[in-house]
Formats: C-alpha cells, sequence, structure tokens
C-alpha cells in the first residue's frame, strides 16, 4: 500500500489522519510542522502528503514549494481551516493536487487521496 506523509501542528489531527489512513492500510509518515515535512520528504520520499497549510516554524505554502522544487512529480493535498479557501487556491497553483477544508470527513479524505494516487 502506499505511503503517506500527515502533516498537523495539531497532535489530534496528526494522530486522527494517521488512524484513519494506517486502519485502511497506508503507511504513515508524520511531521508537526513544514520544516520536518521537507526533512521527511527527502529522506523517506512518500507516495502522497496531506498537510496542513497553517503552522509553525515553516508554513504549507513555503514546504509545499520546497517539496515540489525537490521532486516536482510530488502529490500533496492541502488541508485548511474554513475561511483560508483563497490561501488553498494559491497552493493549488502552487502545485497541491488538491485541498480539503478541516475538518474533512474520513469518507472524502480517503477519497481525496484514492483520486490524487492515480
Amino acid at each position: 500500500m502506499a505511503s503517506v506523509m500527515v502533516v498537523d501542528d495539531s497532535l489530534f489531527m496528526r494522530n486522527s489522519l494517521a488512524k484513519l489512513l494506517a486502519t485502511n492500510g497506508y503507511e504513515i509518515i508524520t511531521a508537526e510542522n513544514g520544516e520536518q515535512a521537507v526533512c521527511h520528504y527527502r529522506q523517506n520520499r512518500p507516495d502522497a502528503v496531506l498537510m496542513d497549510i497553517t503552522m509553525p516554524l515553516m508554513d504549507g505554502l513555503q514546504a509545499l514549494a520546497e517539496i515540489r522544487e525537490f521532486d516536482l512529480g510530488a502529490v500533496v493535498i492541502m488541508l485548511t481551516a474554513l475561511g483560508q479557501e483563497l490561501v488553498a487556491v494559491r497552493a493549488v497553483h502552487l502545485g497541491a493536487k488538491d485541498f480539503l477544508v478541516k475538518p474533512a470527513t474520513p469518507n472524502l479524505v480517503l477519497t481525496a487521496l484514492r483520486n490524487a494516487l492515480r
């Protein structure tokens, strides 16, 4: 099964997404900020990334740009809070495959991930 890196500064959100994905057969890598995400991506080359936009140290947009600079084929789905949709649209212009508004339903997360990995 595919490996997915879950990036979110909220421990609750990271653990919730990791549990959902692991239960559905995905291998999981986690990171709590953009800096860790870039480092883990370079080391592990996951098949996909679910990444929050608003995080300390390095936000999701900057991490997305660095990951895409390293790997133009990176599959990244951005997670955004309600009201940040314009920022998420910017992320899609930077190369994100999709964006989900939090809290996204488990079915929506799994569907978006399956579609992005095709």
